[in-house]
């Protein structure tokens, strides 16, 4: 019992630890900022508002798939990323921290401007 009490700890640990890795780097918590903003939207699109190749910007975003902050969905060529439909209160609280540092961030600012702009001028279904 104790053995299995212990072992419950440290894969939550490990799941935190994951989270907190996941967040540690500028470019992904500019992703998670645009979710934020617009929904779901394709690699392409965060490419646009990031000006970053798609590598770097799949990359980024497979570290936030794995930590479980972000979900994918491949739509013909395109894999497009969105926020949990369902978050438990541990992602709640991380995603409603950083939903207000965003506020006083300017990189969060221009990076919003820039993809309500390109989300205005984009054409539907075309990336």
């Amino acid at each position: 019992m104790i053995i299995s009490a212990y072992a419950d700890i440290i894969i939550y640990m490990r799941k935190i630890t994951q989270l907190f890795k996941a967040l540690s780097e500028p470019t992904r918590v500019r992703i998670i900022w645009l979710l934020q903003v617009g929904g779901e939207l394709c690699v392409c699109d965060l490419m646009e508002v990031l000006d970053l190749p798609q590598s770097t910007v799949s990359r980024h975003l497979g570290y936030l798939r794995n930590a479980g902050l972000v979900y994918d969905q491949r739509k013909g060529v395109w894999m497009y990323y969105r926020l949990p439909d369902e978050l438990g209160e541990r992602l709640t609280g991380v995603l409603g921290v950083m939903q207000s540092a965003a506020k006083d961030s300017k990189q969060a600012s221009i990076d919003r401007r820039r993809l309500i702009e390109y989300l205005q001028t984009k054409q539907t279904d075309v990336c």
